[in-house]
């Protein structure tokens, strides 16, 4: 008998509101709602829209030992962080794969670092086998928190409405304490869409309240707003090249292969260091790249992808429609050889050869950028 999925505490509203429900990471979330993916996704890109995202986890990191321990573990260098400071970062395995991506928060009085929903417990064993050595208290506080999103041009106007702090006024990658609507929280000037926008974290049982103040105050000021599924999130992620766990880095990959150089400072020791600067210096078996179809068909992961001459080079890790490129797109890793824009490829679905053409990264820009 397969295990119970988990659920978050706006599961009944969903279901309540047509959303189609699926395992994902071990719960059971909104993939999508009536209006559809494709729309959900439009809504984010032109307004705003609200994502129940509580599957993710959390974890506080306190101690004198905080920036030893977690420049040690973490790929980005966090002395170089600002209290209030948020960052993308990676923890790697010694020998280079990704343990997981994380967004980490340099607040007042700790370290606040959100990781991922199906990585949830490998992250806090990982984190507290290596805290051992530190005078460091690692905690999981993912059960108490509450994790939204709001992400959209409107998303700051929409959300300056609750709360007495001006959200226009807090720098992108930065995080403040406030109150929404009466409700304590955290807002991170932060997201995966590409869009500006938040994160929020608050107290758990205080989700339907602040997630229903959301969706009534757009409809009040005039806001479009709408609740988004999976489905939607994987497309509004993939768009700015975004990587998701899984699909574009785990275990087996590492950030050079997956183009995530950038979340490395590589001029201090952490975990992987020496892995990663050996395969800097002989050379990438594989690199990521980003494809677009040039006839009719839709790639999915794992669809194995050919040279122009047929030959077998990598496999699709990422693959669908990208509504606001209106174009079938995916991500392969290949040889660095075929990784140059413009190099023809051939995508094997259900074993018939599609055209596609390696393209520039990333397919969607905003104008905030």
């Amino acid at each position: 008998m397969s295990e119970a999925l988990n659920r978050t505490q706006l599961y009944q509203w969903h279901v309540d509101h047509g959303a189609r429900m699926v395992p994902f990471a071990g719960w059971e979330m909104p993939v999508q709602y009536p209006t559809g993916p494709i729309e959900e996704h439009h809504i984010t890109r032109r307004s705003a829209g609200l994502f129940d995202i509580d599957h993710m986890g959390q974890v506080n990191v306190t101690g004198p030992d905080a920036i030893p321990f977690l420049n040690l573990v973490m790929t980005w260098d966090v002395t170089t962080m600002a209290e209030n400071e948020a960052h993308y970062a990676l923890m790697c395995h010694k020998h280079g794969g990704v343990v997981d991506d994380v967004f980490i928060y340099r607040l007042p009085e700790r370290w606040f670092v959100v990781i991922n929903a199906a990585n949830r417990q490998k992250d806090v064993d990982w984190l507290t086998k290596h805290a051992a050595n530190f005078n460091v208290t690692v905690t999981d506080v993912s059960d108490a928190t509450y994790m939204l999103a709001l992400q959209g041009p409107q998303a700051i106007p929409l959300l300056n409405r609750l709360t007495p702090t001006d959200l226009e006024a807090v720098p992108r990658f930065t995080a403040v304490a406030t109150h929404l609507g009466g409700v304590r929280a955290l807002v991170g000037r932060t997201g995966y869409t590409g869009e500006d926008g938040v994160e929020i974290f608050f107290s758990a049982p205080e989700a339907p309240r602040v997630w229903e103040m959301i969706l009534a105050t757009g409809q009040k000021s005039g806001i479009e707003v709408a609740p988004i599924g999976l489905a939607a999130r994987d497309s509004l992620r993939f768009e700015p090249a975004f990587s998701l766990y899984g699909h574009e880095i785990d275990d087996t990959i590492t950030p050079l292969e997956a183009r995530l150089n950038w979340a490395c400072s590589f001029e201090k020791e952490f975990i992987g260091r020496e892995a990663l600067l050996a395969q800097k210096q002989e050379g990438l078996a594989r690199k990521l790249i980003s494809f677009e179809l040039t006839e009719k068909g839709v790639p999915r992961q794992g669809y194995p992808v050919a040279n122009a001459s047929g030959e077998e080079i990598g496999q699709v890790v990422t693959g669908l429609y990208a509504p606001t490129v209106d174009k079938y797109c995916g991500n392969a890793f290949v040889p660095p050889e075929y990784a140059k824009t413009g190099t023809p490829l051939q995508i094997l679905i259900r074993d018939k050869p599609k055209t596609a053409v390696v393209v520039k990264r990333p397919f969607y820009t905003p104008a905030y950028r």
